[in-house]
């Protein structure tokens, strides 16, 4: 259980969050939304002890222990990746190396014989004989394989030390467990493998993440940082995002009496619950949005922005061609005989385990690769817009947003540019700001800006929620399940596959699979996923 009381924190004339009282209890997991620079990061900081507020107390239950999910990728190098995961419960790894340093004295006394039982008995007490086998699980679970387990940590990956280090946040089971964004570098196996292990956990979770299925499949509740206030609803990501709608849509409509806006909260929650269903957390849930008061459903004050895509002209036809393409680069293999046709309609997500594949993919679609072998060919009729992957190209220059997104349109006057940097949330003085020194997510707002600004009627996106907030990723998705044209996407992001895709293609070097159904499908027919480790392991 972790208590906050008073808590406020301020850095000179900004405050990011005051007068925060909440309790996160055992049994329940809470996930932390709010925008970019909100303060998500530092709230998790402050109730692990790393920031101190500028007013206010956190503290934990009776002889309770906290774990957190370190973000220091260099900090156990030189320990072996079992020791590693073993660090993460800091009193029975103290008593471990106790009890060994005691064992190999030369001069063993009775003195230490007394102190080696007690520590024996200590060591029983926390489970310490199952100690290695339980964080090798945890390594399998999160896809570290055993021969690894003995390596330093300073010979594995980038990718290989996110899963080493949030199986050291996970080891021992922690009273409360504080994870910031731990899906990130995860494949879409050890996600699905995390929300099975956390919609299980007994204790106290939150968690910070911009996946909305992850944090649908895990909260139950939702922590709000929304312009210095810190609030607490009941539900996952979804039942606030369509419960804040709902809300603010009603309070637009200030002639509506109200009784009808009760009766249509009431309809909402009812109606909300009895999807709950699918849910792992299904009564627990269900029962918590039963007792909801509807006058806990407040609006969002944040802003989203106004992602519209418009095209100016219908597909033909023929769309998109693509016959027998290879590629090789430095030796290795991504994709080999690749051949599709799109068509009218299609909303299509490639997958591949090699994300490398699809960029290059994608870059030979756009025109700016060249392939080994095969052919690509474009309808008359289609006019596209391609987000890449890496936009930093785009923004070397000391230009301003109005006169970077100049470049893109046949109508440069300023009131028209005005028109779609205010949608992407750059309003007043701000559209003079240089490009080269936007955030990433400043820079994304302008890509979307600039593909908006084309009026496209097929969009080629490589991975298009990198670097946005979750108002941006939600604005983005409903855009493109809106969208008239067709889509061609990566993602890492399984809910924007899910609720966009209709298509899936999976490219793997020694083939591809290539299906019309929804993405939950695709993941669980036993079939797809035979034939697809077939290929990749050939």
């Amino acid at each position: 259980m972790i208590t906050v009381s008073n808590l406020e924190v301020q850095y000179g004339k900004r405050v990011l969050f005051k007068d925060v009282n909440l309790k996160f209890t055992p049994g329940n997991c809470y996930g932390v939304i709010g925008a970019n620079g909100a303060g998500k990061s530092t709230f998790l900081k402050v109730l692990s002890g790393e920031v101190t507020p500028s007013r206010g107390s956190v503290s934990f239950g009776p002889s309770e222990r906290l774990s957190v999910l370190k973000q220091d990728h260099f900090e156990f190098d030189e320990h072996t990746v079992l020791d590693t995961v073993l660090m993460g419960h800091q009193p029975l790894w103290t008593i471990m190396n106790e009890k060994n340093a005691l064992y190999a004295k030369p001069d063993f006394s009775d003195e230490d014989g007394i102190k080696v039982g007690e520590l024996e008995e200590k060591f029983a007490e926390m489970d310490g004989w199952n100690a290695e086998s339980d964080a090798a699980n945890l390594l399998s679970g999160l896809g570290i394989k055993e021969h690894l387990h003995y390596e330093l940590m300073g010979h594995l990956n980038a990718k290989e030390k996110v899963r080493v280090l949030l199986a050291q946040a996970l080891f021992g089971k922690p009273d409360n467990l504080l994870l910031d964004e731990p899906t990130n570098d995860l494949d879409v196996n050890t996600i699905m493998w995390l929300e099975n292990y956390l919609s299980n956990y007994e204790n106290t979770v939150l968690v910070v993440s911009h996946d909305r299925h992850f944090l649908d499949a895990i909260s139950t509740h939702i922590i709000d940082i929304d312009y210095s206030d810190i609030n607490l609803f009941s539900g996952n990501y979804s039942f606030w995002y369509e419960s804040s709608q709902l809300a603010a849509r009603q309070q637009a409509n200030q002639n509506k009496k109200a009784e009808e806006k009760k009766k249509e909260l009431m309809e909402f929650i009812q109606r909300f619950s009895a999807n709950v269903a699918k849910s792992k957390q299904t009564t627990s849930r269900k029962k918590m949005l039963e007792k909801l008061n509807v006058e806990e459903i407040k609006p969002s004050m944040r802003k989203y922005p106004g992602i519209i895509f418009q095209p100016e002209r219908e597909t033909g036809t023929k769309i998109l061609a693509v016959d027998g393409l290879s590629k090789t680069v430095n030796g290795e293999k991504l994709f080999d005989k690749v051949s599709f046709t799109i068509e009218k309609g299609d909303k299509v997500a490639f997958l591949s385990r090699e994300p490398r594949a699809i960029t290059t993919l994608f870059e030979i679609i756009a025109g700016h690769d060249q392939p080994d072998s095969g052919m690509v060919e474009w309808g008359v009729t289609i006019n596209s817009a391609y987000l890449p992957l890496n936009n930093s190209d785009f923004f070397n220059n000391e230009l301003s947003i109005v006169d970077w997104l100049a470049q893109f349109s046949d109508d440069t006057s300023e009131l028209y540019l005005r028109g779609y940097l205010g949608k992407m949330l750059f309003s007043g003085e701000e559209i003079y700001k240089k490009v080269n020194v936007l955030s990433g997510g400043e820079k994304m707002r302008c890509m979307i800006a600039r593909m908006m600004i084309k009026q496209a009627n097929t969009l080629l996106l490589d991975s298009p929620t990198n670097h946005l907030d979750l108002e941006s990723i939600q604005a983005f998705n409903n855009a493109l399940v809106s969208f008239k044209g067709i889509v061609l996407m990566t993602s890492h992001d399984h809910e924007f596959i899910n609720t966009v895709a209709n298509r899936i293609i999976e490219i793997t070097p020694n083939g591809m699979i290539d299906k019309y159904m929804e993405y939950d499908d695709y993941l669980f027919d036993e079939r797809v996923q035979e034939n697809l480790e077939k290929l990749y392991n050939r």
